[in-house]
């Protein structure tokens, strides 16, 4: 009824009244909105956008940049906020996350400048060498989804710096082996409410670090 006043260059206001008795009456259905909002050169400040992202639950912003680069999904990591994401995580997926939103957001920062200079301290260029590897990683090919346990087992890899020393072109082929070479079970086992335990960290470790070498 809203969107009919609404198209015909009327205004409607729409009040949801006591959300929490009438979806109980109702058999708790939910509805879900997915605004989709194209900016103009990527500015995500201008008056629609910013509208639509203080009533949303977070957003997703995909950059064209990142696209023709190769990052697909081409997502801007430092621009995408989600506010009710990490409560449906996985512990595990948490746990193997952590920091690794904020190096990717300072490599990109960093990214920028050092292009202008040679001279890099040892930490800049570790920053850049991880934050090379942190982009690459998360690629996946169109239509090959890959399962939650296996994303933390390759996350996991990448965060802890097995990844660190090898070629930007042979990550892919890094991802297969040691997905190929992880115990199933352990891999399972990363599926369970008690996330990664010191047992479970230090089990795959010897797995990942002899799949490593043949690619460095």
């Amino acid at each position: 009824m809203g969107e009919y006043f609404r198209d015909n260059g009327m205004h409607a206001l729409i009040i949801y009244d006591d959300l929490s008795k009438r979806s109980d009456q109702t058999g708790a259905g939910s509805s879900t909105a997915l605004p989709v909002i194209e900016t103009q050169a990527g500015d995500v400040s201008v008056y629609i956008p910013t509208n639509v992202i203080s009533i949303t639950d977070g957003q997703i912003c995909l950059e064209t940049e990142l696209f023709y680069r190769g990052i697909r999904p081409a997502i801007n990591v430092g621009l995408s906020v989600s506010r009710v994401g990490s409560a449906a995580q996985l512990k595990a997926m948490k746990q193997v996350c952590g920091s690794s939103k904020l190096e990717l957001a300072q490599y990109r920062e960093v990214a920028a400048f050092a292009q202008f200079g040679s001279d890099l301290d040892a930490a800049t260029q570790a920053l850049l060498n991880r934050g090379a590897r942190l982009t690459e990683v998360p690629k996946q090919p169109q239509y090959e989804p890959l399962p939650i346990e296996k994303q933390i087992v390759v996350i996991y890899a990448a965060v802890n710096g097995f990844c660190d020393r090898m070629p930007l072109d042979r990550i892919s082929q890094y991802e297969k082996a040691i997905l190929s070479t992880i115990n199933p079970e352990l891999q399972k086992s990363f599926l369970e409410k008690g996330g990664l335990t010191n047992e479970r960290n230090m089990e795959p470790d010897a797995s990942l670090k002899e799949s490593t070498l043949p690619y460095l």
